[in-house]
């Protein structure tokens, strides 16, 4: 046998781990453009905005001015203090510096917490159909998913009859995500007020990804679970600036936590990151502090997509989709076209040269869906 084809057994807590959709996709369709065919990239969920100019030029003044060194793991006590007071003012709470932890992107915030938390044989609640890491990350830390169906007669929000039988004295964690990748559903002040019941009467922890908390449309806002009296102290924020301030290849994201948990994933960033780019720190504090008008036009024109991409699938025999509230995907049920969504994936990036990714990509209860980014215009 030669070495390249030896065979490894790999520890078994990475052996559920296989690429995320959005990738294999993206490489196939990298992969027919070289060969010569036009591709219509709905697959990847990057806004094709370029990073504010005023961000850019934060980042290079940085460089040049020599701010290319090590920081704290946990970031810049500037941005991590700019960030406490933004994102408190945005969510109505008060939130102190110590607790917000700087990451290279939003992942680290996710995973860090789940492996500080999560005991081998912890149940953790995630949505379903949701971002593929989730799982990843809860199968890593050793616990054990529970997967909580969203609705799509309920814009896709939670089904609470549901998420009131699964979580039960063995759940640790519960994972929410609003707005939705890859429904495009925001929860609601009443969802959210049922399972902050719940999660304060089983003594849970929540994890809330709110990557696209500013892609809201038609005049709505996505709350915040931990706006909520009782849950601050028990909810991990996740947000960054890939999404709102188009800045997907900087790697800048943070966490909001207790300060003990912050303290406990510095740990983690220490042994393994070390820290996020200097550099990159103060291109986020400008986006942070600078004017926010860049923002509200690149909404606005996700807002005009979405209306051009819903109606366009609406208009197709065999496709409904339901008008998404927030973040840049369309999430059309597809199942009156009688195949399953990895083989209709399969066929329009194939014959029709269309990227874009199977619901069942995003779990079990994605099937019978696709997605589609309008992150990008065509």
């Amino acid at each position: 046998m030669s070495q390249r084809d030896q065979i490894f057994e790999f520890a078994k807590r990475t052996a559920h781990l296989k690429p995320e959709g959005a990738y294999h996709v993206l490489g196939r369709a990298l992969q027919l453009e070289k060969e010569g065919r036009e591709i219509i990239h709905f697959e990847i969920g990057q806004p094709d905005f370029p990073t504010f100019e005023n961000i850019c030029e934060a980042g290079i003044q940085a460089i040049r001015s020599g701010k290319t060194r090590y920081t704290p793991p946990a970031g810049m006590m500037e941005l991590r203090a700019a960030i406490a007071e933004d994102a408190g003012r945005r969510r109505g709470i008060s939130i102190l510096p110590q607790e917000v932890v700087i990451s290279p992107g939003g992942k680290p915030n996710l995973f860090f917490p789940t492996l500080a938390l999560v005991e081998e044989g912890d149940e953790v609640m995630y949505p379903d159909p949701g971002f593929p890491t989730y799982e990843a990350m809860i199968l890593v830390a050793g616990g054990i998913p529970v997967a909580m169906p969203l609705l799509e007669e309920n814009d896709f929000s939670l089904d609470l009859d549901a998420f009131d039988r699964l979580i039960n004295p063995r759940t640790k964690l519960v994972i929410l995500n609003s707005p939705s990748n890859p429904t495009g559903g925001v929860l609601s002040w009443e969802a959210l007020h049922h399972i902050a019941e719940q999660v304060q009467r089983y003594d849970c922890w929540v994890l809330s990804d709110e990557i696209y908390s500013r892609l809201v449309y038609d005049n709505l806002t996505a709350p915040s679970i931990a706006s909520l009296t009782g849950m601050k102290e028990r909810t991990i924020i996740v947000d960054g600036f890939s999404k709102t301030y188009s800045m997907t290849g900087w790697r800048l994201g943070f966490g909001i936590m207790p300060v003990a948990l912050a303290q406990q994933v510095e740990l983690l960033l220490t042994h393994s990151i070390g820290a996020t780019a200097h550099f990159t720190q103060f291109a986020g504090l400008e986006a942070i502090l600078g004017q926010q008008e860049a923002v509200n036009e690149m909404v606005a024109e996700f807002q005009r997509r979405r209306e051009v991409m819903v109606s366009g699938l609406n208009s197709l025999p065999g496709f409904r989709c339901r008008q998404p509230q927030g973040a840049f995907y369309a999430f059309p049920n597809i199942r009156e076209i009688g195949q399953s969504s990895a083989e209709l994936a399969d066929r329009l990036l194939e014959e029709a040269g269309v990227a874009l990714l199977p619901g069942s990509a995003f779990g079990a209860y994605g099937e019978g869906y696709l997605r589609l980014s309008y992150a990008t215009g065509v």
